[in-house]
């Protein structure tokens, strides 16, 4: 298909790659010669301010041709049963500019823009357009494309997009890898005293005999997890904590031998990642040291990410990853909600708004994780698969990702998981249905 634009802007060159290529997997060419664009005889789509005659026609919003980040008026109208802005006018094919509405979406234009934070300086989700607008749980932007392809088929019967298919990923943070062991003398011997502090003579037994092996540790599990991607041939991808003991990075000490042995058995069997602390997010020293300890054990280069606390700051914390050579990254979700972060439901690459560039960091968002369903919403196991099963509709539909992010100890059955270690299977078979 050929696209005429008057201006080609870097933010105009990314969304149509972006649509074109990585959702729908067809070949496009931009132009800003205008004589050479009426005399196409083919497929081709008008995106400027005009229409020039009977062609498909979107008028272009301002948000594209600008640089820099600023308040975007934006006012919600429905079209088609799905929420829309940056509306156009009468002459365009469209309602509203769906590829400036995408780009403000995929880019977290909004956060860029001044807002509220949470306890751990996160965007928080109650901010974001999707949250207030109710279509956090939707991918919209996958949605609008659906709806674009239908209208420009009417147009052109024969542009028929080769598109993608319905994946599943399943994702696994390891931030402990035990509940017990390889914790060192002084934490062990401390949490042995809290215990007995408070009352907990179970679990101070409990401990003992781990640590006497005389029965497993209960986060131990990933036996189990290696067995049932085996048995539902599953594309799996664990990210590894291996900070300094910190706040809030309480990981297994990475110089235990026990787990860089693990670490090094689960790579032989899945992609693994760097599970960058929180500790490393505002310091580059941290960030680097953890990755070439990550290199070092699994010799090979470490090029997939995702942020311990899902803590992201745009642009920071993807310039880091750029810089590290880390090519994909699976952070996008929001801890307190399931849904869609970027209201997309397919991976696609990072735009760095202050710089004005794509970039070579291709984000995978996540849609559900099992903490978001047991600590945020207090959800019971049976709740959290009906919701997912609801999710997983909304990708099937659209022929996107679903990726899921779990925990080592989500399958333990031990203290707060009780209950919880059969949702991961079931939600696996509805992947398969």
């Amino acid at each position: 298909m050929l696209i005429y634009t008057p201006d080609i802007t870097n933010r105009i060159r990314y969304i149509f790659q972006t649509i074109f290529v990585d959702v729908w997997n067809t070949p496009y060419e931009l132009t800003d010669d205008l004589i050479r664009f009426q005399n196409h005889d083919g497929l081709k789509l008008n995106y400027s301010m005009s229409r020039l005659g009977e062609e498909f026609f979107v008028e272009c919003h301002d948000l594209l041709l600008e640089k820099g980040i600023s308040d975007q008026e934006i006012q919600l109208t429905e079209w088609e049963g799905l929420p829309v802005f940056f509306q156009t006018s009468s002459y365009s094919s469209l309602p509203f500019d769906v590829f400036a509405a995408s780009f403000y979406l995929l880019s977290r234009y909004e956060e860029y823009l001044p807002h509220i934070r949470d306890h751990y300086e996160r965007f928080m989700a109650k901010e974001s357009l999707a949250f207030q607008h109710g279509f956090l749980q939707k991918p919209l932007v996958n949605l609008w494309l659906q709806k674009l392809l239908l209208i420009i088929q009417q147009t052109y019967p024969d542009f028929r997009p080769e598109g993608s298919e319905f994946k599943f990923i399943s994702t696994i943070d390891i931030d402990n890898a035990y509940c017990y062991l390889e914790k060192g003398l002084a934490r062990t011997i401390g949490a042995f005293a809290r215990s007995l502090w408070k009352g907990e003579k179970e679990e101070a037994k409990e401990r003992w005999e781990v640590l006497r092996k005389k029965q497993s540790d209960p986060y131990d599990t990933f036996e189990l997890q290696l067995a049932l991607q085996e048995k539902y041939d599953l594309e799996v991808v664990y990210f590894v904590l291996l900070a300094d003991y910190g706040l809030n990075d309480k990981n297994i000490p990475f110089q235990s031998r026990k787990f860089q042995l693990l670490i090094k058995h689960l790579a032989d069997h899945a992609q693994v990642g760097i599970h960058p602390s929180f500790g490393s997010n505002n310091d580059d020293a941290k960030l680097k040291e953890e990755w070439k300890r990550l290199k070092n054990i699994i010799k090979r280069e470490v090029t997939i990410s995702r942020q311990h606390f899902l803590k992201l700051s745009f642009p920071t914390t993807y310039r880091n990853l750029i810089d590290l050579g880390v090519q994909h990254d699976y952070t996008m979700g929001y801890a307190a909600y399931p849904g869609f972060r970027a209201s997309i439901c397919h991976p696609f690459y990072f735009y760095d708004l202050e710089l004005e560039q794509s970039t070579s960091l291709k984000v995978h968002p996540f849609i559900v994780m099992d903490a978001t369903f047991k600590y945020y919403l207090d959800f019971t196991p049976e709740q959290a698969l009906s919701l997912t099963k609801e999710l997983m509709q909304e990708v099937k539909k659209v022929n996107g990702t679903f990726v899921t992010l779990w925990h080592n100890e989500t399958w333990s059955e031990h203290g707060a998981w009780k209950g919880w270690s059969q949702l991961y299977e079931d939600i696996v078979k509805l992947s398969k249905s």
